[in-house]
């Protein structure tokens, strides 16, 4: 059984239901529109780290809570006044809720199933793949109350849609939608509703069929691209394919291909 449980306060959670292997984590706060708060940083931290401890769990999903049109409309606003540098400082300790997605062992994808604005964005982003609702919003309107991103918006964006659109979008604070969302590279496909959980469930099954281990270090060789010169990545990439020679799994994988047959991968 699960180690993922649906105890926590503005989190629902699901294990198994739409795709074996699969973690649903939603965020609900439907009076706030799922903005994030103390409340919902601390638990999706935990469900996170929950998640990627749990062997019934291979990959994860996030979204918001149904019937708010929100994925996450942002921070809660009403955490930050009167709130003064100190205690922000304290606030924005590391690591953030976004650090804990973008570092999660195994993959996480966004399903924006509505606005995802300001820090909401920011979540996304910290995901490794978003697919978006064709009628979601997206953007980082922090400009508009005098502030600017503060949960990686500034840096996650420009790697995703270059340095132009992302001050385009962090300088206006403009909004677009799913379809320029696509466009510009902001989020990676676009469903009509009712086609949204097919898009992004036959995605999550297709990677928790695969070796937990060739999952965590594919992701952290991608990730390195952005953040790391060509010849170091490609280094590091050797590394982590070389050391992927001493698995279980990749004698299972090898053994299933030679075989004809599909491979039970077990994350040794």
């Amino acid at each position: 059984m699960s180690e993922l449980t649906d105890e926590y306060e503005v989190l629902s959670v699901e294990v198994g239901e739409h795709a074996e292997r699969v973690a649903t984590v939603a965020i609900e706060r439907p009076d706030a529109r799922n903005a994030l708060n103390g409340r919902v940083r601390s638990e999706l931290k935990d469900a996170v780290a929950t998640a990627e401890a749990d062997d019934d769990v291979r990959a994860l999903v996030l979204t918001g809570g149904e019937g708010t049109g929100a994925f996450v409309a942002g921070a809660d606003v009403t955490d930050f006044k009167g709130r003064g540098p100190v205690e922000q400082r304290e606030a924005s300790d590391r690591p953030r809720v976004y650090e804990t997605v973008d570092d999660a062992s195994i993959p996480v994808i966004a399903r924006i199933n509505g606005h995802a604005l300001g820090g909401g964005c920011e979540l996304a982003q910290a995901c490794d793949v978003r697919i978006a609702a064709s009628g979601a919003k997206l953007g980082q309107p922090e400009i508009n109350l005098g502030l600017i991103p503060g949960g990686g918006g500034t840096q996650r964006l420009a790697r995703l849609v270059g340095e132009g659109q992302a001050m385009r979008l962090v300088l206006s604070g403009e909004l677009v939608d799913a379809a320029e969302a696509k466009e510009i590279g902001l989020v990676d496909e676009v469903y009509d509703e009712d086609d949204l959980d097919d898009g992004v469930y036959d995605l999550a099954a297709s990677m928790a069929e695969k070796s937990p281990i060739a999952l965590e270090f594919a992701k952290k060789a991608v990730k390195a691209g952005s953040r790391m010169g060509l010849e170091e990545g490609l280094e590091y990439e050797s590394e982590l394919f070389v050391q992927l020679f001493a698995t279980d799994d990749k004698d299972e994988g090898i053994a299933a291909f030679l075989e004809g047959r599909e491979p039970e991968f077990e994350g040794k």
